[in-house]
């Protein structure tokens, strides 16, 4: 053998070596990767899981919540309108007594003043005969007209009350304090 064949023969072994040491090392990069992707991946889903439990959690909590919600509109709404229809029934006997002469309204006429051509003493006698505040009773279509529109301030008062207890259901803390001070009666 020759030393240029000794010199290549130990070129060929010292390439060979290099190469099945850059394949162990290859392989162990590979083992050693792939553990610390499982691990990652282990690691994601357990994430993943905690994220996804915590979602379904919060979920289920705005489900419940809603459904209260739901709930306590539904009485609200019973409650308005019952008292709307209490509010209709009451205007109705009313209209219905002013129609048939049950009740008549009447005003109240100053005794002091000189318009209202009253000829009565505005304080007791002293016989002791009390006189009672003269009254002016209102025509029946008038009183009626009055009833009307009286009836439908109660209705309007009735749905305010409503649409404010809705609001301060769905977004509590958001009418002002003059406006629950208005309410308030």
């Amino acid at each position: 053998m020759t030393p240029v064949q000794k010199l290549a023969g130990l070129a060929v072994l010292i390439l060979v070596l290099m190469a099945a040491a850059a394949g162990v090392t290859w392989q162990v990069q590979e083992w050693r990767m792939g553990k610390k992707l499982a691990e990652q991946a282990g690691l994601q889903l357990r994430d993943l899981a905690a994220i996804s439990n915590a979602a379904a959690a919060q979920v289920s909590a705005e489900q419940g919540k809603r459904l209260a919600i739901e709930q306590q509109l539904a009485t609200q709404d019973q409650q308005h309108t019952k008292e709307l229809s209490d509010a209709q029934r009451n205007q109705a006997a009313l209209r219905d007594r002013l129609a048939t002469a049950d009740v008549r309204l009447s005003v109240l006429l100053d005794a002091t003043d000189p318009a209202s051509d009253c000829d009565m003493p505005a304080a007791p006698g002293t016989a002791g005969v009390a006189h009672a505040a003269r009254r002016a009773q209102l025509n029946p279509a008038h009183a009626q007209r009055i009833i009307a529109i009286t009836d439908a301030g109660d209705q309007g008062l009735i749905a305010l009350r409503a649409c404010q207890a809705y609001v301060r259901t769905v977004a509590p803390g958001t009418l002002s304090v003059r406006a629950e001070a208005a309410d308030s009666p």
